[in-house]
């Protein structure tokens, strides 16, 4: 039992903390299924033993709607997820509200993109 909770408490203090980047940038990935597109997180690239086996992969957080503390951890090649041009909190905002708050457009970053079109 003591395990399980030291592991619970140092996922909640990395996620909620508040110099913390769990999220790092916000993504299109497509879920659940071909051809659907949803906004993920990148949280990084996969660990243990699963990093041996996808070699080219990013670890993502794809949260529900409207309750994001809810979701699904996905690895997915690099090549198919694309970064959005939107901060981690303009893309939660736009989550939470079921696409009705959806974020500005903004003149293009020159920011390196994951995936080109």
């Amino acid at each position: 039992m003591k395990s399980i909770y030291y592991s619970v408490k140092q996922v909640s203090d990395t996620l909620f903390s508040s110099n913390g980047q769990a999220f790092r940038k916000a993504v299109l990935v497509q879920y659940p299924r071909a051809n659907s597109w949803t906004i993920a997180f990148l949280t990084g690239q996969p660990g243990g033993d699963a990093a041996r086996h996808l070699t080219d992969h990013v670890s993502v957080y794809v949260p529900t709607t409207p309750n994001p503390t809810s979701g699904f951890f996905l690895m997915v090649p690099r090549s198919d997820a694309i970064e959005l041009d939107m901060s981690v909190d303009e893309a939660l905002k736009y989550i939470v509200s079921m696409g009705v708050v959806a974020p500005h457009r903004r003149a293009p970053s020159g920011g390196v993109a994951l995936q080109t079109h």
